[in-house]
């Protein structure tokens, strides 16, 4: 095990945060277990701040971020370039989609101990999104991104009061709805030039398109329900020629991964997708604002080594085939 950093962001959640903090750090001095704590001081730190714990030496590190997705997403692009560092997550925020992929429990003090007994053991390798914008900046994700109507919201809610209102109601995750129903009715749809590993798709009328490593986003919502973050291969969510009042059939059933069944949801897998449309479309990773469309994502396959619960494809390949051995 190597030396424990945590990067905390207090403003996750409108300041909620820091008593989860609060009730990790007991933990830990409880435990007598030796780590460093850094706290973030603006949007964009986190990431500077891993990059600078990567870059110390070439010892093996682990980085916790304790906050939101946008937080685990900062703490990512920080030291995604590295190799010696294994990233773990301490849910703090409103949405925490990365703690529900990767089997994270919400409980501070659930969490840590979760944390502190896979720290012992070697953290399997997950596969990140890669999404290169026009100007030729890179951008990684680790749960999803996106382009068109579901960015056009993520960007009204983060530059919105009215989500840190919620948060301290513990209501965060009904902002998402207010911003989707407020923006429904005058949202236009854009025709997409979709391209996956090389086959081009022309869809009018699309509301969106997400890109998914893991199959939850939006707080909870089941946006592809295969998504597997280690089988090399990125899921592709296309929303296109739907009504406006269907559409909001199709938000309250993603919750449970039921959307798929609907004409005009279109699924795809791939490894290397581009994205063009007729306007610019605004674009989110992992919740987080990044530029407009056009863009191109490529999976970075085994990139990253993260602690969780989930169980790999290597183990539940290697315990199927004991299983088939035994019979």
């Amino acid at each position: 095990m190597g030396q424990i950093y945590f990067i905390i962001n207090p403003k996750a959640r409108n300041g909620y945060c820091i008593n989860v903090w609060k009730k990790v750090e007991a933990r830990l001095k409880e435990d007598k277990i030796s780590y460093f704590a850094f706290f973030t001081e603006y949007h964009g730190h986190a990431i500077k701040l891993a990059a600078q714990i990567a870059q110390k030496n070439d010892n093996q590190k682990v980085i916790i971020a304790v906050g939101g997705d946008g937080t685990i997403s900062e703490v990512m692009n920080g030291m995604v370039e590295y190799k010696n560092i294994t990233l773990g997550f301490i849910p703090g925020g409103s949405g925490n989609d990365f703690s529900r992929g990767f089997q994270i429990p919400a409980n501070p003090e659930e969490a840590i101990a979760v944390i502190l007994r896979l720290i012992k053991k070697d953290a399997p390798l997950i596969d990140i999104g890669k999404v290169t914008m026009k100007d030729d900046s890179n951008h990684y994700f680790i749960n999803n991104m996106g382009a068109g109507f579901d960015a056009f919201v993520s960007f009204e809610v983060n530059r919105s009061e009215m989500k840190g209102w919620l948060n301290k109601l513990y209501l965060g995750r009904l902002v998402y709805v207010y911003f989707l129903l407020k923006k429904l009715f005058s949202y236009k749809c854009s025709t997409i030039d979709l391209s996956i590993d090389g086959r081009r798709h022309i869809l009018e009328q699309t509301w969106f398109v997400t890109v998914s490593n893991q199959p939850y986003y939006g707080g909870g919502m089941m946006i592809a329900p295969d998504a597997v973050p280690d089988d090399g291969l990125l899921d592709i969510t296309v929303v296109h020629r739907l009504t406006r009042l269907k559409l909001l059939l199709v938000f309250i059933s993603v919750f449970w991964g039921k959307h798929v069944h609907f004409k005009e949801v279109m699924t795809f897998k791939g490894r290397m997708i581009a994205i063009q449309s007729q306007s610019s479309l605004y674009v989110h990773a992992d919740g987080e604002d990044i530029g407009y469309t056009p863009l191109n994502i490529q999976v970075q396959t085994n990139t990253l080594k993260v602690l969780t619960r989930r169980r790999s494809m290597r183990e539940t390949d290697l315990k199927e085939r004991d299983s088939n051995e035994l019979q």
